[in-house]
């Protein structure tokens, strides 16, 4: 199990610096594409769209890259994080998915509850058995 939580990690990192690569990208095509257009409503919609669409794949990318230190160092709220990243995750196709399950199988077991410093689930004692 540490071989994938260090994975995972990794992975919630180098998606969090391209995250942030993209969002600087929109960023900058806001600022472009705000210095050419005239006061046209229209233009500025776009500027804001772009604008609006840069700063928050940056904020979700230095969540994701925060997220992803904190799973390789084993911080109890890495495994939170993770996996509360990991449901907007899922709506981003085909990558975000792939990786939002990938965390979810991950760390909702015993072995990652354990790595991060929580006790593991009770067991289900079936009906009709005896604990002893």
């Amino acid at each position: 199990m540490r071989v994938h939580l260090d994975v995972l990690g990794w992975l919630h990192g180098l998606t969090g610096w391209v995250a942030l690569a993209c969002g600087a990208a929109l960023l900058l095509l806001a600022g472009g594409t705000a210095s050419l257009t005239s006061d046209g409503a229209e233009a500025m919609a776009v500027v804001w769209m772009l604008l609006a669409g840069g700063l928050a794949m940056s904020l979700g990318g230095w969540l994701m890259i925060v997220t992803g230190r904190a799973i390789t160092r084993r911080r109890k709220g890495g495994r939170l994080a993770a996996l509360l990243l990991a449901v907007p995750a899922l709506f981003i196709p085909p990558f975000g998915t792939a990786l939002a399950a990938y965390s979810l199988w991950a760390l909702l077991n015993d072995d990652a509850r354990a790595a991060f410093g929580r006790p593991p689930r009770r067991r289900r004692v079936p009906t009709g058995e005896s604990t002893s």
